[in-house]
């Protein structure tokens, strides 16, 4: 039986299991991708239908004018394909400290795609790319075949306009399989050294994130046989040093039809953050998650976040 996160979470430091203050607005702007990772939480792919509308788009930006500074962290899916992408970045210039995209790099190379790089960097937006190895038989085996040759070519791209260098670009990794990742700086070492005398690629940073068990990977993982396993191997592996820095505490993501989570797991886990009469939070009435000690809704997911050195989405958290 797996013990529950919340009370463990409580048994370390009893404010941990409540929100602090935002900091981050993560945007999930739907679930279509051009890729079928079989890693992803969110199970995107070309089908992917759930599509955020310029309506939420437009109360996002709203928000964010009235809440200026705070850390803009867009994903998806592959948020490039949602048809709103450029006015919601256009929107929200001049509002927010810092710009975040997550990009899976291929779509960079998709046709009609090849303004965005040079837009990115009019921009100045920063980029957080996946790319969970640097081999390609790795990356293909996780994303699909040819996929490794198109990052590479996306990032060569974005390192002649000055990314990596100038402009921040930074690189996830995740597990091929079911285990934790190697340590952050040990990665992001073996990642620099190969990525610049194989192909002549400079980046600024690697973040390791822990695969949750979600989506596809918990398909993958419920297939094998394995669910019980992994999460032992979470639960067995939990930090307690990683308690008050979880990203919930800090973060507040937002789905495609505005409705808000306290992360992009629980999103995937339908798991919103409810008002006291048990109703779904959205954008409209975000003032009501915004004050210090609201609970943080937690599930056994959670688990992936406080293991070994931890995991959130800019990477580790000791």
């Amino acid at each position: 039986m797996i013990p529950d996160f919340k009370e463990t979470v409580r048994r370390m430091n009893p404010c941990s299991a409540s929100f602090d203050k935002l900091v981050t607005l993560q945007v999930n702007m739907g679930d279509r991708c051009n890729q079928c990772c079989e890693h992803c939480h969110v199970s995107a792919g070309p089908a992917g239908h759930n599509i955020m509308t310029k309506d939420v788009v437009e109360k996002i930006i709203h928000f964010l004018s009235n809440y200026r500074g705070l850390v803009l962290d867009i994903t998806g899916g592959c948020p490039e394909l949602n048809p709103h992408f450029k006015f919601f970045l256009e929107g929200v210039h001049g509002l927010t400290s810092r710009v975040m995209v997550r990009t899976n790099l291929t779509i960079l190379t998709e046709e009609g795609m090849d303004w965005i790089p040079s837009w990115y960097q009019e921009q100045g937006v920063v980029l957080i790319a996946s790319l969970p190895c640097y081999t390609e038989e790795n990356v293909n085996r996780q994303r699909g075949n040819g996929v490794f040759k198109k990052s590479i070519e996306a990032l060569k791209q974005l390192n002649a306009l000055g990314y990596g260098s100038a402009l921040e670009l930074n690189l996830i990794y995740n597990p091929c399989s079911d285990c934790l990742p190697a340590p952050q700086q040990q990665l992001e070492e073996d990642y620099r050294r190969h990525l610049l005398a194989q192909y002549g690629i400079c980046f600024s940073n690697l973040f390791t994130i822990v695969n949750a068990p979600l989506g596809r990977f918990k398909n993958y993982l419920e297939a094998c046989g394995r669910t019980e396993r992994y999460f032992k191997l979470l639960v067995d592996s939990f930090n307690p040093e990683t308690v008050e820095n979880i990203m919930c505490r800090t973060l507040i993501n937002v789905d495609w039809r505005g409705v808000l989570y306290n992360c992009d797991f629980n999103q995937a886990s339908g798991l919103p953050v409810r008002n006291r009469n048990g109703a779904p939070i959205t954008i409209d009435t975000i003032e009501e998650v915004l004050e210090r000690g609201h609970e943080i809704v937690m599930g056994e997911h959670c688990y992936s976040c406080t293991a070994g050195a931890g995991s959130s989405c800019t990477g580790v958290l000791v």
